[in-house]
């Protein structure tokens, strides 16, 4: 029998699709290492139980398979009615049994993974539309999945850290929160630095900033609201510390 393979040949794409597997990988990894009993616990996200996490990542694989669809057919899918429908389908998917919970992960990653292989070469050029309601190609559905899997494998608190994360996931991720924070004007005279590095993203031209530095997964981790440790933070506002990053999402 002949092995199926992806329809792209788009070297860039093959490699994203990759970096997302990969990560796929490594929650997978992470969530396998807790007992049923232990996905009651807490996580890096407040208010949220690994229960919460593993919902979450298993309907948002979901969510991507319909924009895929979408590309696939020109028929319009959208990741969610509403976000109350998404919010109500993560409260539900964390009530499920420890098996169930890890089935629709499982089940989810794999129909995920089908729709981005046979999906046609022309057809990751078509547009749809983000949750948060960006009109896209399809391709960028797989790094909207990347940057999930990544960083909810770290939110399961158990074990991973962004260290775990490949570099150039972590560049585009704090590309993107930077961005975000740009967009809404909350990055005024607030600079980011990364150690050993010519990265710097925020309000680069500000006299007297507040400047965040540190390695790069310390860089990102508080960017993404995960905490300061690893970072230092100089100038207004930092008598005690470093300041809590603006919002991201």
């Amino acid at each position: 029998m002949v092995a199926r393979h992806d329809q792209t040949t788009d070297p860039a794409l093959l490699d994203a699709l990759l970096q997302a597997r990969r990560g796929t990988a490594f929650f997978a990894r992470k969530l396998n290492e807790l007992s049923d009993a232990e996905l009651d616990g807490g996580t890096l996200l407040p208010g949220w139980t690994r229960r919460h996490v593993v919902a979450h990542v298993g309907y948002n694989a979901r969510a991507i398979a319909r924009l895929i669809e979408w590309a696939a057919t020109g028929v319009e899918t959208p990741m969610y009615p509403s976000p109350e429908a998404r919010n109500h389908e993560i409260d539900f998917g964390s009530t499920l049994s420890p098996i169930a919970l890890r089935h629709l992960f499982d089940h989810s990653a794999v129909h995920l993974n089908v729709e981005w292989r046979d999906l046609p070469a022309d057809a990751w050029h078509q547009k749809v539309k983000t949750a948060q309601g960006r009109i896209v190609p399809a391709e960028e559905t797989v790094w909207m999945r990347t940057r999930e899997v990544w960083m909810h494998a770290v939110d399961l608190d158990n074990g991973a850290t962004f260290s775990d994360i490949p570099v150039p996931v972590l560049e585009r991720l704090l590309r993107d929160i930077t961005s975000a924070w740009h967009t809404r004007g909350t990055d005024t005279r607030l600079l980011v630095k990364v150690d050993g590095t010519d990265l710097a993203f925020g309000d680069v031209g500000a006299a007297d900033p507040t400047t965040v530095t540190g390695p790069l997964p310390a860089v990102v981790q508080w960017a993404a609201g995960r905490g300061s440790h690893g970072v230092t933070a100089t100038g207004p506002g930092t008598t005690e510390g470093s300041p809590a990053a603006p919002k991201w999402i």
